[in-house]
């Protein structure tokens, strides 16, 4: 016998002894849905003889275990919401380690009635029930909103600020990319769950899983209507009038058996949403040119999208299921892009396909090993064309005229994403390992700017008497101002009807400051690939101590960085040994990489000189004309170039967390959470051929010299920035009784960075000075609340509330001081009060173009006004109809402090409902009124600086470019029918 064969023998009987001399067992195995789908979170119950009864909850793999089992015959059940057992499980324990996996069918939403036993929110040593997270099922699910664009700012919200410069992530169904289904489509939804596990790419921290509905083993089905008017609503404050929105939006899903191994699921939907786009900027009266301050005018975008997604789950043998999953989104936006600066010329009709199809085969291999295979392709195709094919006119910080210069633009993007992951359930350990490998190919026709776009700035100019003339000064000279961007572009069409030639035009003041042109090839084509391996393990040492340890790998072809090594640990442990805890502490720590997108890859690949020329005239004198290509590669205009470095390296975040959670009389449960984030190789760019210091007089246009004589401005896209964040995040959840469920989260952010993208240059070119200051995403501080409160005849409440301290804002001159043809430089600090053309703002005597040697503002150095959002949902379900058969399992409810509305709340009995519900709601967004501004103007040359010309959330919410945003307080009936 060799040694290998004597000491395996001794080493499994040394494991199981306790429960060899015993006569008990552990009992263990895995939850799955009909789709073989892991279920987390489910409640089981283990009865056996002389009134035993144990019960326990699925871990994040869906694996679950019964120590100290004594021998004998037992009834296993088990249940989630929405998911039971067809009938509780008979087993007879008689060997030390024996293993029971549980597959759970839908059941009838309309049968389903789910009494809790308001238990209270629990804290757990379990890698993935860290007190942060949210799951929301079931009647947790149904009380966010119905409509797409609504559920997605909710979910967005109940994640909380995520730690990291690029915001929180979405996955559908462990996939990303892809579109956000319906709310009928979804089973559940997970909320920063383990944030350090090695399984994911992405912070866990504000990380967003959504996964849809599989087939149920009953036909059932739901119809849906909801209207928003702008009867019921209140105006925007940025409008002289209230502007039109209409929202329609209705559709259904059905669900049942086809046979006994498969079953279907079709949800069809169309939204119908007229939105008023509001105007307000900075004008001139055509006839008198005098300034229009403000110029307010709504407008009305019609949108409309027809979503339809149906899915197939078939079981091929009893351990191996196959889940497929469609969904196709055609979507058409007339008169796109116009709001805030934009006028009514710069719409465009934007056109979109978006389809994704999902494949995943999941096998249970023998007792402890669960296998997924999971395939994703998904197809974005996309048009835009312009209402207006003139040129562009960009009258900074005032207003944005002329055409939108998309021309007839298409994309057509496919996305192919391929992953295998496997889980062993080994004693104590819990192995997890596999690898995600992704394709994006991309054909884009874009003729972006090929009709050119005028550009007028502010700047040092004449001071006009009343008759437009030059004040004279001491010694015959005129007098010098700031004069604004509005101001400048007034100047050029008043002198151009006095016939004024554009060298005088420029010598009062007017003039563009800038006209751009491309040309060349509008055509392109390019694809990236990157690899993502794995491997992790959560070792529950002891009862009262787990141990999270993994390693992921990443890599991307498109640069030359194969670095991409990503360690994580995460340690939970509750002091004071075993029984259920009170107290959980949890520290962690993971490298997180982000990758350099295809789109900015194409971007280098475009503006190489070859395939398109980007071509710059500073202070043209041909305005309005618009020259060709070939004029302006003869005259002295410079072509811009666009360079990734050599040296580019995919950015990375090292993230560590420490936090204490604390389950508190009451049944309210606290954590704290201490979180430190340092980011490296951050991306941003620089302009390499930019005039050298001291060579360029922004009063002679073309004057500087380069270092690169003979061409034009070379952007050179780099991983050299830098970002640092802390933040204390408190979490606080409460179940008050039956009726009360509240959660609530205070988040205290600071963050320092010298980039906020690959879109930061540098103010000067040649200098770094004042660069590393506050990030884009330095909110300082964030409370929001919510919960659910059920009154008399079951009226339901749901209010989330959310407040945050005002966002920074960088502010700039407006104007190209340094020749390197892009408006970043930031202001100085006066020092000479005498100097001309300062200008007094609430941030001190700043001087737009600031001598040689004076201190600078910092980036971001402005502060905009915080934000107060109250929204409330109000309900009521109507049943009717005759009664269901039969008895439906008890579920497993939320977990986690954040556990929205009904959070930490467990079943622990089921009655059977009636056959027929019906739901009737008011969603009401901003309940209060309250106008929370848009994006502060930056400009000092701006009339509008230090003001914002919008309400906030005037921009397109989760990636699905539909608005809602014509009024400021909103309200949405929805009603919803159920069998």
């Amino acid at each position: 016998m060799t040694r290998f064969q004597l000491i395996l023998p001794l080493s499994v009987m040394m494991l199981l002894r306790p429960c060899v001399f015993s006569q008990t067992a552990m009992l263990r195995g895995v939850v799955t849905d009909e789709s073989a789908a892991v279920i987390p979170g489910a409640k089981l119950t283990l009865a056996g003889p002389s009134g035993l009864l144990k019960t326990t909850t699925s871990a994040n793999d869906g694996s679950y275990s019964f120590t100290n089992v004594p021998f004998g015959a037992y009834t296993l059940d088990a249940g989630a919401p929405q998911l039971a057992l067809p009938q509780p499980k008979k087993i007879d324990v008689k060997s030390a380690l024996q293993t029971v996996n549980l597959q759970l069918r839908v059941t009838s939403t309309a049968q389903q009635v789910t009494v809790r036993d308001n238990a209270g929110p629990a804290v757990s040593t379990d890698a993935a029930n860290n007190a942060g997270a949210l799951i929301l099922r079931g009647n947790d699910l149904q009380a966010l909103s119905d409509d797409t664009e609504d559920l997605s700012a909710d979910l967005q919200a109940l994640a909380g600020p995520s730690a990291g410069p690029n915001g929180g992530s979405i996955f559908i169904d462990g996939f990303s990319g892809g579109q956000l289904p319906s709310k009928d489509s979804i089973r559940e939804i997970r909320i920063n769950q383990n944030p350090f596990s090695a399984e994911y790419d992405k912070l866990g921290f504000g990380r967003i899983e959504i996964f849809t509905k599989p087939g149920s083993n009953k036909l059932t089905g739901t119809a849906f209507y909801n209207l928003g008017d702008s009867f019921w609503n209140s105006r925007d404050p940025y409008a002289q009038q209230k502007a039109p929105f209409l929202l329609k939006e209705y559709g259904g899903n059905i669900s049942g058996p086809i046979n006994s191994r498969a079953s279907f699921f079709l949800d069809v939907q169309r939204h119908a949403i007229d939105n008023g786009a509001i105007i307000n900027a900075i004008t001139l009266d055509p006839q008198t040119l005098g300034i229009i301050d403000p110029f307010t005018q709504v407008f009305r975008t019609p949108q409309r999208r027809i979503i339809v997604s149906p899915r197939l789950d078939y079981q091929i043998t009893p351990n191996n299921t196959l889940s497929v999953r469609y969904q196709a989104t055609l979507a058409d936006i007339q008169d796109s892009g116009i709001g805030a600066l934009n006028l009514v010329s710069r719409g465009e009709h934007a056109h979109s396909l978006s389809q994704t199809i999902q494949a995943t085969e999941t096998a249970v291999i023998g007792t402890n090993v669960i296998n997924e295979t999971r395939f994703q392709f998904f197809r974005a195709g996309s048009s835009l064309s312009s209402n207006d094919p003139g040129a562009a006119i960009q009258v900074l910080g005032a207003f944005n005229g002329g055409g939108a210069q998309t021309g007839n633009s298409f994309d057509n993007q496919n996305n192919y994403e391929l992953q295998n992951y496997t889980t062993i359930a080994a004693g104590k350990h819990a192995w997890k390992f596999g690898v995600r490998l992704r394709e994006q190919t991309e054909t884009n026709i874009s003729p972006q700017d090929f009709g050119g776009m005028y550009t007028f700035s502010g700047g040092l100019a004449p001071e006009l008497d009343a008759n437009n003339q030059p004040v004279p000064g001491p010694g015959g000279q005129p007098v010098m101002v700031q004069i604004t961007s509005i101001e400048s572009y007034r100047r050029t069409l008043l002198f151009e009807r006095m016939g004024l030639t554009p060298a005088q035009i420029q010598a009062l003041g007017g003039g563009p400051a800038q006209f751009a042109l491309n040309a060349g090839m509008p055509g392109i084509s390019a694809n990236q690939f990157d690899a993502g391996l794995f491997a992790g393990d959560n070792w529950r040492m002891r009862p009262n101590l787990t141990l999270s340890l993994g390693l992921r790998y990443e890599l991307q072809t498109n640069i030359h960085d194969w670095r991409g090594i990503a360690p994580r640990a995460g340690l939970a442990w509750a002091p004071g040994g075993g029984g259920a805890p009170k107290t959980v502490i949890r520290a962690g720590f993971g490298t997180f990489y982000d990758r350099f997108r295809l789109a900015d890859a194409l971007t280098a690949l475009r503006y190489n000189g070859v395939v398109q020329q980007q071509y710059v005239v500073t202070a043209p004198t041909f305005y309005p004309a618009i020259p060709s290509p070939a004029e302006l590669a003869a005259s002295p205009s410079t072509q811009t170039i666009w360079e990734t470095s050599s040296t580019l390296r995919a950015p990375y975040l090292m993230q560590s967390a420490l936090g204490v959670e604390r389950q508190l009389p009451g049944k309210t449960t606290i954590a704290v959470t201490y979180s430190n984030s340092h980011g490296l190789h951050q991306l941003r760019s620089a302009n390499i051929n930019a005039p050298l210091p001291g060579t360029y007089d922004p009063l002679v246009p073309g004057s500087g010299v380069l270092p690169f004589p003979g061409h034009g401005p070379v952007f050179l896209m780099e991983s050299s920035g830098l970002y640092n964040q802390n933040q204390v995040i408190v979490n606080v959840n409460s179940n008050v009784n039956s009726h009360i469920s509240l959660f609530g989260y205070y988040v205290y952010n600071r963050a320092l960075s010298n980039t906020d993208g690959l879109s930061t240059f540098a103010a000067n070119p040649y200098s770094d000075a004042g660069e590393y200051g506050l990030a884009s995403t330095d909110i300082r501080n964030r409370v929001s609340f919510g919960g659910t409160l059920t009154a008399k005849w079951g009226i339901r409440f749901n209010p989330l509330f959310t407040a945050n301290t005002g966002p920074p804002f960088d502010i700039t001159t407006g104007s190209d001081v340094y020749g390197d043809t892009l408006f970043t430089a930031r202001p100085g600090i006066a020092t000479d009060p005498n100097k001309p053309g300062l200008i007094a703002t609430k941030y001190g005597l700043l001087d737009p173009n600031p001598s040689a040697g004076e201190q600078t503002l910092p980036r971001n150095f402005g502060r905009g006004p915080g934000s107060i959002t109250f929204n409330l949902r109000i309900g009521k379900v109507f049943t009717f109809g005759p009664k269901g058969e039969g008895s439906i399992a008890a579920g497993g409810g939320s977990r986690g402090s954040g556990g929205v509305f009904t959070s930490g709340q467990t079943s622990s009995t089921v009655s059977v409902g009636h056959r027929y519900n019906l739901s009737i709601s008011m969603a009401i967004r901003n309940l209060l009124n309250h106008t929370n501004p848009g994006p502060i103007t930056g400009n000092i040359t701006s009339p509008l600086f230090g003001l914002a010309n919008q309400s906030a959330g005037a921009t397109s919410l989760g990636g699905t470019n539909f608005l809602e945003s014509a009024n400021n307080r909103r309200l949405e009936l929805q009603t919803r029918f159920t069998f």
